[in-house]
């Protein structure tokens, strides 16, 4: 016997899956954009094919397990672009738009006519794309993970920007000077409680040692002898990191050290500019 729109809704809420995760699920089963949740209110009594009902089941399990909704839908909306996101890639969260913000503000006020940028543990490679989407620069783009660097390449072709991505270990393997080096590295510590919600996510882009700031201590070591005079160093840190971030750019010599918060208020991003 068929089920409708509506009660296939009902018993994913019963698992747990929120009823806005649910409305999402259901449309993808359906074939149909995430634009059309009022269709989907509108047509609540309409019968649900077999193979959709399969479909939006499975999904459910999945996003009742935990499993990040991007992954069930393979994207996730950034900086108003489309990025395809797995489980070869962190999802890219809101509060990494601070990040993009605060790179294009430094660029613009450098006034120099297309600035070189270089992204550090690119991922999906959403902060890359975002920043080459809205100014006029040179992008270098790198990370570990070669898998990760297929997800950010097939990203950066779908949305037509051009950025060059290329495998290293923090600056290990990056050549040359930039004017803006931005990086959204792994910042949770070793054994943080959070960890137990983001199980599905790669763990070596979330984790850095006892406190967190492993990967950031590398790269604010690193940064001076691959920014040119006058360029910022920019990185996004942990909701409670902002004063030992602060301490460890002021400490390598960096001027104008500062935070910006997120939209929830949150000392989000650190960093400094290299005179």
């Amino acid at each position: 016997m068929s089920i409708t729109h509506r009660h296939a809704l009902l018993s994913a809420q019963t698992l747990g899956v929120d009823r806005l995760d649910s409305q999402l699920l259901l449309l993808h089963a359906l074939g149909k954009p995430e634009s059309e949740r009022a269709w989907l209110l509108a047509h609540d009594g309409d019968p649900l094919a077999t193979e959709a009902a399969d479909a939006f089941r499975a999904l459910s399990l999945r996003r009742a397990s935990g499993e990040p909704l991007a992954y069930l839908v393979g994207h996730k909306e950034f900086f108003g672009l489309r990025f395809a996101v797995d489980a070869r890639v962190l999802v890219p969260r809101p509060d990494t738009e601070t990040l993009v913000h605060w790179a294009l503000d430094v660029l613009r006020a450098s006034q120099i006519d297309c600035p070189r940028v270089l992204d550090l543990g690119t991922g999906s490679g959403a902060v890359a794309i975002a920043i080459a989407r809205n100014i006029a620069c040179t992008v270098f783009a790198v990370d570990s993970s070669q898998e990760a660097l297929a997800v950010a390449s097939a990203n950066a072709r779908q949305l037509q920007a051009d950025v060059a991505f290329g495998q290293s270990d923090w600056l290990e393997s990056v050549k040359g000077r930039f004017h803006c080096i931005v990086s959204n590295p792994p910042y949770i510590a070793d054994g943080d409680a959070h960890l137990a919600a983001l199980t599905h996510e790669p763990v070596s882009a979330l984790c850095a040692g006892n406190d967190g700031l492993d990967d950031i201590r590398t790269i604010i070591r690193d940064a001076p002898a691959h920014l040119e005079k006058g360029g910022w160093l920019v990185l996004e840190h942990g909701y409670d990191q902002a004063g030992p971030v602060r301490d460890l750019l002021t400490q390598l010599g960096f001027a104008q050290v500062q935070s910006r918060q997120d939209l929830a208020g949150i000392a989000r991003c650190s960093g400094g500019q290299w005179l």
